[in-house]
């Protein structure tokens, strides 16, 4: 499978599963850390960082 084709699939694979976002739960766990990194945003523990910032900050955590 070429890497377009595979691309291709992977869209078409969103796209049927995010049709009913009733159909697929979110985990208890997912909750919970929303609501601990929620608390922490309140709290003054955690800030919000530009989206290219995070992209940069995981490139540099691969190399």
């Amino acid at each position: 499978m070429s890497r377009s084709e595979k691309l291709l699939a992977m869209e078409q694979l969103w796209e049927d599963l995010s049709r009913d976002e009733t159909a697929l739960e979110s985990p208890a766990w997912h909750a919970d850390v929303l609501r601990k990194r929620e608390e922490d945003l309140r709290g003054g523990r955690d800030e919000f960082i530009p989206l290219e910032t995070a992209k940069k900050l995981l490139r540099d955590q691969r190399e």
